[in-house]
């Protein structure tokens, strides 16, 4: 490749447009680079150094590069017109990576010709701005505001995968149940079950596990009202409690799946839970398996256990 035009493709990582290119090299030194695969065509006027690519040729050129070359391909196609958006927002947040292969998702302003092609989603929006407060700029890429790519992500996920960036944001304070509920359009795909979820991070429920034993173990008229994330200081430490039946001074810890079998994590807890004993708090753990395969069974335990704490 002429070697103007490789620091040039080199500078803006793997991708250069038609136009940037024109203006350092000739039109006939692009088209011989583009001729003998030098360079690739990824999206009009949009072009990725040839070595980029990997995977099937029976793919779009825009499947076959890395997740972050095809985003910036993306942008560079927008032309500043677009932020990344959706799947491709909360790969750049951090809260969920997104695969190869998998589409690039840009927010557009209403009226700017872009149009989705094989591998990019383009969505229109109105009164919309690349620009904020529509738009941040995170890791030096325009990105939708948090809470509109979490809402918009929600029906594009498999069920099974669409709780955790959720969480995750609000655990790591990313957001609050409250901005994601403002965000959330009476029009939008999955409202219920989303909003069902806001309200039980707004319960105070840090995880899936806890999702899932509020739904269906820990709650009725038959238990105390448990309080979440309680906070507790014993010493100089400060603990969170996941379950906390404060009459019966019972903290129910749910662990999730990966703590099975962890020796260090397992010596971690044993230390807690003997702080928490010196101040009179009896700590009792289910496991995931249990938690998911015998939810009557531990919800009859939980209930003898604080039966016995009453007496």
């Amino acid at each position: 490749m002429d070697a103007v035009l490789r620091s040039l493709v080199e500078a803006g990582g793997g991708v250069v447009t038609r136009a940037r290119a024109l203006e350092v090299v000739p039109p006939w030194t692009l088209r011989r680079a583009y001729r003998i695969g030098w360079l690739r065509r990824v999206l009009p006027a949009v072009y990725v150094d040839g070595s980029l690519l990997a995977g099937p040729e029976s793919a779009s050129v825009l499947a076959r590069v890395t997740p972050e070359v095809a985003r910036r391909a993306a942008l560079a196609y927008a032309d500043g017109r677009a932020a990344l958006s959706a799947l491709t927002a909360l790969d750049v947040y951090g809260l969920r990576p997104q695969p190869a292969g998998e589409p690039v998702y840009l927010d557009v302003p209403a009226g700017t010709g872009l149009r989705s092609r094989e591998s990019l989603v383009v969505r229109h929006r109105r009164a919309f701005a690349a620009e904020p407060p529509h738009v941040v700029v995170r890791r030096g890429v325009p990105l939708v505001r948090l809470e509109e790519a979490l809402v918009r992500s929600w029906s594009l996920l498999p069920e099974e995968s669409r709780i955790g960036p959720v969480v995750r944001a609000v655990n790591d304070r990313l957001t609050t149940g409250h901005r994601l509920r403002g965000a959330l359009a009476p029009k939008t795909t999955g409202r219920a079950a989303l909003s069902a979820l806001i309200d039980r991070l707004d319960a105070g429920c840090r995880s899936p596990l806890e999702i899932w034993g509020h739904d269906r173990v820990f709650t009725g008229p038959d238990l105390p009202v448990l309080m979440r994330q309680v906070r507790v200081r014993v010493g100089r430490r400060t603990m969170y409690l996941d379950l906390f039946a404060e009459q019966e001074r019972v903290d129910i810890e749910l662990d999730g799946a990966s703590s099975h079998g962890d020796t260090r994590q397992r010596e971690i807890d044993l230390r807690r839970d003997a702080l928490l004993a010196t101040v009179g708090i009896l700590v009792v753990r289910f496991s995931h398996r249990r938690l998911v395969r015998e939810p009557d069974e531990v919800r009859r335990e939980t209930l003898a256990i604080l039966a016995g704490r009453r007496r």
